[in-house]
């Protein structure tokens, strides 16, 4: 299968995946934005009906001052002096004493009335009193119509207040402007007075837009945080999701792979047992011909080049015939019989028909391991796999050096291992060794761990490849443990 093909087979597979990404991201923004949409008219609406608040509480402490200043200030000294002359310093103090009584603890910064003329007839402030030109537009709006006004000045930008935690004291103010009149009972057809001057008063709202500024900022978190956390789940849903299909499409395509793999080796296997035992009956009989001239001429002439020949084809026949039953054995391999097998009598097994080899090579053989370790196999295929991993490991050390075989038992598990002190494999070739007809060596079919793979695989076993890190190939063999009884 060649890369664009794999392409083709991935790609259907990741593009919807891609898609769902781009929707959620999507998604994400349309949640956030209809969210702070949403945040800021609350917040708006919040903040307008504090306000409105606020404006029905100015107007009732209007409505009280317009009331006290009548009862309290007016009516006595019309009685009193006849007229108002604010001039007068006993009626300029009446009515800033009652009118600084009115305003105690209602958080008024300052109070002015306004006479016809637009003078500051009247002032908490003494030093405005008798100045013109101080009343705005609204204090005029008020004496032609009668009707009463507000106006919130913010001394910090919106932004600038809101990012901050605390604000200071006459950040916010409201200045109210309310129509001074004389009361008249209720009885009568006209329930309200007649105008007589314009009261303006200026009061510290800072508290109240603190308040309006928290509950803005608690609603705008809240919908941030929200929409974050419904984000964070559907992320995590997709990825989960994402993971999942990657994993089966990762072993959808292991799958395929094996299965090609199978179809190839069934077919290569079919292939090679044919030439296998075509080949097989005609070498048993050049290598046993070949035996008995061989014998026959030693006794005649043991140094001659007849006898060499002889002993060349019989070595190379009997080579042939090792590889045709390797063949064999690939094509055909053999069903293990499953039965309780200490794993460490048969490593001392082939410990033993090994050792004359390990002391010809001059190779340790350190056996770390306790009798008595049972694993559920086929004795003589285990054997073989043990022998085979052995026989590779005297090889790749081609002269005198050490192999260590342990055997450890735990969580139901038995882990054989196997390791040298040679050059180790090469690490790009370790995912090719276990490939039928790969090899590293000059002479060899590549068929050794393939077979060795195959007899572990139909013992449920599972081998690994690798080097250990002060050096040298490393096996590891791990099989069920034999359960009790």
């Amino acid at each position: 299968m060649t890369n664009t093909d794999q392409h083709k087979r991935t790609a259907p597979a990741a593009s919807p995946f891609q898609l769902v990404k781009l929707l959620s991201w999507s998604f994400f923004v349309l949640i956030v934005g209809f969210n702070l949409m949403l945040s800021i008219f609350l917040a708006d609406y919040a903040r307008h009906t504090l306000m409105k608040k606020q404006e029905e509480f100015a107007l009732l402490l209007a409505e009280n001052l317009n009331h006290q200043i009548f009862q309290r200030f007016t009516l006595p000294t019309l009685i009193g002096f006849g007229r108002i002359e604010l001039r007068q310093k006993a009626q300029f103090e009446r009515l800033d004493k009652t009118v600084r009584s009115t305003i105690h603890s209602f958080h008024v910064i300052e109070v002015r009335i306004y006479d016809f003329e637009q003078t500051v007839a009247y002032s908490t402030n003494a030093a405005l009193v008798g100045l013109e030109g101080l009343a705005g537009h609204t204090v005029k709006a008020a004496m032609d119509t009668g009707q009463h006004s507000f106006e919130v000045i913010n001394f910090n930008p919106t932004y600038r207040a809101f990012l901050r935690p605390e604000l200071e004291k006459g950040s916010a103010i409201m200045r109210t402007v309310y129509t001074l009149r004389a009361e008249r009972r209720l009885d009568t057809p006209e329930r309200t007075g007649p105008i007589i001057g314009v009261l303006e008063f200026t009061q510290d709202i800072t508290d109240v837009y603190s308040t309006v500024l928290n509950f803005q900022r608690i609603i705008i978190l809240s919908s941030l945080l929200s929409s974050l956390g419904l984000f964070f789940m559907l992320l995590l849903m997709i990825r989960r999701a994402d993971r999942l299909a990657a994993q089966r499409t990762r072993e959808k395509e292991m799958l395929e792979r094996d299965l090609h793999q199978s179809e190839k080796m069934a077919s290569m296997g079919r292939m090679v047992s044919g030439i296998a035992h075509e080949i097989r009956n005609p070498l048993g009989i050049i290598r046993s011909s070949a035996e008995l001239l061989l014998g026959k001429s030693r006794r005649e002439d043991p140094k001659s080049s007849h006898t060499r020949i002889l002993q060349a084809i019989f070595d190379e026949s009997k080579r042939l015939s090792r590889t045709v039953n390797e063949f064999l054995d690939y094509a055909r391999p053999k069903a293990p019989r499953l039965e309780p097998v200490d794993v460490t009598q048969v490593l001392d097994q082939m410990a033993v028909f090994l050792e004359s080899k390990l002391q010809q090579q001059e190779v340790e053989l350190a056996r770390e391991y306790a009798p008595g370790v049972m694993i559920m196999a086929d004795r003589d295929l285990i054997y073989r796999a043990f022998y085979n991993l052995v026989a590779n490991a005297l090889e790749a050390l081609n002269g005198p050096g050490k192999i260590r075989i342990s055997v450890n038992a735990a969580a139901g598990q038995v882990m054989v291992n196997i390791e040298d002190s040679g050059t180790g494999f090469a690490p790009e070739t370790l995912e090719k060794l276990r490939d039928p007809f790969f090899t590293t060596k000059d002479s060899g079919t590549g068929l050794g761990l393939t077979i060795v793979d195959t007899i572990l695989g139909g013992h449920g076993a599972q081998m690994h490849l690798g080097n250990n890190p002060e050096g040298g190939a490393r096996v590891e063999i791990i099989f069920p443990a034999a359960k009790a009884g």
